[in-house]
């Protein structure tokens, strides 16, 4: 799977294929100026095995800091059909929305990005899309990451970070998260 970056001029309203008409305008600007941008040869995406987790997501081609990246792409479902489909899935590829009630069950490239506690994309959630942008520049080879700040599960899951950066929290909730789960602990004690 692979996601084109070009130096063509494209529509602020169609970028890489992605119909971003329903978008804030800011938003369309930022992908239209990060494509425009962008002097290097086309953006490639690739999956292959990661040091972090399983698979993984890599460019190769250089993205420049604040470029889009891709969408994380398929069907929004509620969190309760999720839990039924996944109930003895050791793997999901499930991104929650800020709605709290729905889920986009991953069926793209964007899937793949892995966790990491020292990221280089970000993830911005517009009307119910997903969208990845680099937060920094990225080389050619680079395994693509964001933070993942995960929210709810149950207080046993540790949900273990692999990452293996400086800044670790050694698991992929977010900082909130863990001090509202080191209370919860505390007080069960």
């Amino acid at each position: 799977m692979t996601g084109s970056m070009g130096n063509e001029k494209q529509s602020v309203d169609s970028v890489n294929g992605y119909n971003l008409s329903n978008l804030s305008a800011w938003f369309r600007q930022r992908v239209k100026n990060s494509t425009e941008d962008q002097t290097e040869q086309p953006m490639s995406l690739v999956i292959r095995r990661s040091a972090i987790h399983a698979d993984g997501c890599y460019t190769t081609s250089p993205i420049k800091k604040g470029a889009f990246v891709a969408e994380y792409t398929g069907k929004h479902i509620t969190i309760a059909e999720a839990d039924t489909l996944y109930e003895d899935s050791p793997r999901t590829y499930l991104f929650g929305l800020t709605n709290g009630s729905h889920v986009i069950d991953g069926d793209g490239i964007a899937a793949f990005i892995n966790h990491s506690c020292d990221p280089n994309c970000e993830v911005d959630e517009i009307k119910g899309k997903v969208i990845i942008t680099a937060i920094r520049n990225i080389k050619p080879g680079t395994e693509l990451t964001y933070d993942y700040n995960l929210y709810d599960g149950d207080l046993d899951d540790d949900s273990p970070c692999f990452c293996g950066m400086k800044k670790c929290r050694k698991s992929m909730y977010s900082k909130k998260e863990l001090a509202r789960r080191k209370k919860l602990l505390a007080a069960s004690r």
